[in-house]
């Protein structure tokens, strides 16, 4: 205190100081939180990233299923109890060791392309099942569990400073987060998020890749798992400070110049080499919204094909017949669709019309654009509706189909939603071809009696609709499909791809097209005439539906187990009744293109 009758002199410090103290003390806890938030982001990236980088060789529906339980969560809560307790337990029982560990976790991130392209050679072993979740389980889990385990430890250090001051009651808290107890709820909290964020990126990573598809490689599939794991390195330690960069030039050497899996020039030579071994010559690839489309020559044979992950759209010979307008298809189910041209009832008699510049068809789904193809050449107006603007400009560009048609690039969902809603649309088309597969097997929202009511509305009164199936007949979904169709059209014809075999299998897996119309009269398929051929020795042959499904087939057995589909509503018997089909088709297709072809994509 000064003496008395002098004034004082000492000033209290500026208001802003204390804040800018206080501001120095916040930011350590602000940049806790930034990482956190980013790490898990990370994390859910790369394991999406990584689940989509299995499609082309496990096709995307059998991924998703058997990777199901990985994703977490409490609907989930066996897995999501074992998950947490292997971070917890590493961080308890490996305390001291694990601080280190988990800043090097970035690292392992440069190792999971590499790891994957080494695990695709053994998918004929492992199958559809084991597979993907062999491949998941060896290199996407380890760095989400790195990941966790690297904020595990950063919250538990410095986390419980932010909310206490000093004094008991913080060092209690410090005590209670390195417990065993703290640290699993802590791993179960940051876990659930991460689950949260990956449910959150499911359906928007692969349309977010689709708008950066074939513009640079580091938005592949393999490009951006790269990038994942440079950006992680700015959230571990420095790889420099731990003299980790000639263990992460190793993974990137095998990426730029052994992995084929990356679009760039030396890569697709690479990939280019290894299928000319087996006889295939690739022609043209990109990544797109359905998955990884490709063009293959067989060299041998003779064909072209067109691939969307672990599955074919379709194919045709590169030697066209002489007088004929296009290439023969190699799969004579899409020529079966082109009999919607040869209905026949007894009102229209027995009237033979080869062309129609009157007709008008809308084909969803365009695959190599076989069906479109033809009924534009029979002057048929046609409409198509592709998700995909990959997939048909591959069929525009590869495989010949006319531009000369009114095409929608778009969900037919939506598209289709938005004719009905159209008074000028309904009853605009006399032919209606519904032709969708990808991922293994047919897309289920495209089968519900919302969609299907939705065609019946565009379809014309006297008109008809022709819609393919592909799976295994004797399924539940199979019936399911068949009751949900029968139950907005009056009378249906089934025919399928081959004769019924003749002793029982335990697989039926064939082409299935339905023919229906919006009037009970029933009807039939006029001969063809010489014009309905177009030049084509197979339509002379497959043009005509036959081996026809006798209306009690799905009436027996286990094929009698079915339900009608509809939308939001699709009963766990009936997704695991699509696995199963998709399963099925995986095997397959192993059978009509070697292993080493699917797995180098």
């Amino acid at each position: 205190m000064p003496p008395r009758g002098q004034r004082a002199n000492a000033r209290a410090p500026p208001l802003t100081q204390n804040n800018n103290a206080q501001t120095r003390t916040l930011w350590p806890y602000v940049r806790l939180l930034l990482t956190t938030l980013a790490t898990l982001f990370l994390a859910a990236v790369s394991a999406e990233v990584s689940k989509l980088s299995l499609t082309p060789v496990y096709g995307s529906i059998p991924p998703i299923a058997s990777l199901d339980w990985l994703r977490g969560g409490l609907e989930h809560d066996q897995r999501y109890i074992a998950m947490i307790i292997s971070v917890s337990l590493a961080k308890m029982f490996f305390s001291k060791r694990t601080v280190g560990l988990s800043k090097h976790f970035a690292i392992w991130g440069f190792f999971v392309p590499s790891m994957q392209s080494g695990l695709y050679s053994v998918s004929g072993r492992f199958g559809p099942i084991w597979g993907p979740r062999t491949t998941y389980l060896l290199t996407s889990v380890p760095l989400s569990c790195l990941s966790l385990l690297h904020l595990v430890n950063l919250i538990a250090e410095a986390f419980p400073l932010a909310i206490f001051v000093e004094g008991a009651a913080t060092r209690s808290l410090i005590e209670f987060c390195s417990s065993g107890l703290g640290t699993l709820l802590l791993t179960g909290t940051l876990y659930h998020f991460l689950a949260r964020i990956k449910t959150y990126l499911e359906n928007r990573l692969p349309l977010l890749m689709t708008l950066t598809s074939g513009t640079h490689a580091i938005f592949s599939r393999f490009g951006l798992q790269t990038v994942m794991a440079l950006l992680y390195t700015q959230l571990g330690a420095s790889l420099e400070r731990f003299k980790l960069v000639l263990t992460a030039i190793l993974p990137l050497l095998h990426l730029a110049f052994v992995c084929p899996h990356l679009p760039l020039p030396y890569n697709t030579d690479v990939l280019n080499s290894t299928l000319r071994a087996e006889g295939y010559s690739l022609v043209a690839r990109q990544e797109s919204l359905t998955g990884y489309i490709s063009v293959l020559d067989n060299i041998n044979a003779g064909y072209r094909v067109m691939r969307c992950d672990h599955s074919l759209l379709g194919g045709e010979y590169l030697n066209r017949p002489r007088g004929s307008k296009y290439n023969e298809p190699v799969y004579t189910i899409f020529l079966t669709l082109e009999a919607v041209r040869l209905l026949q009832t007894k009102s229209s008699g027995s009237q033979q019309v080869a062309t129609s510049k009157q007709r008008h068809a809308l084909v969803i789904g365009v695959g190599i654009g076989t069906a479109p193809a033809a009924l534009i050449a029979h002057g048929v107006h046609t409409t198509t509706v592709e998700i995909d603007r990959v997939v048909h400009d591959f069929a525009t560009k590869y495989f010949d189909l006319p531009r000369n048609h009114t095409s929608v690039i778009g969900d037919a969902t939506k598209v289709v939603g938005d004719m009905q809603k159209a008074k000028e649309m309904r009853n605009t088309y006399d032919y209606i071809i519904h032709d969708v597969f990808t991922g293994g097997a047919e897309p289920i929202n495209l089968f519900t009696r919302e969609f299907i009511m939705g065609l019946s509305d565009l379809l014309r009164p006297d008109g008809i609709i022709a819609i393919n199936y592909a799976g295994d007949l004797l399924l539940p979904i199979a019936t399911s499909v068949v009751r949900t169709v029968e139950s907005i059209f009056p009378k249906c014809r089934l025919y399928r791809e081959s004769p019924l075999p003749k002793a029982p299998e335990a697989m039926d897996y064939t082409n299935m097209v339905m023919f229906c119309r919006k009037s009970p009269e029933a009807f039939t398929f006029r001969d063809p005439v010489e014009a309905d051929f177009l030049g084509s020795p197979a339509r002379r042959q497959h043009l005509k539906p036959q081996h026809e499904i006798p209306a009690s087939y799905f009436k027996a057995g286990r094929r009698q187990k079915g339900e009608i589909l509809r939308r939001d509503h699709i009963s766990r018997e009936m997704q695991k009744s699509t696995m199963a089909s998709a399963a099925g088709h995986w095997y397959l297709m192993r059978t009509v293109l070697p292993d080493v072809v699917w797995e180098n994509w």
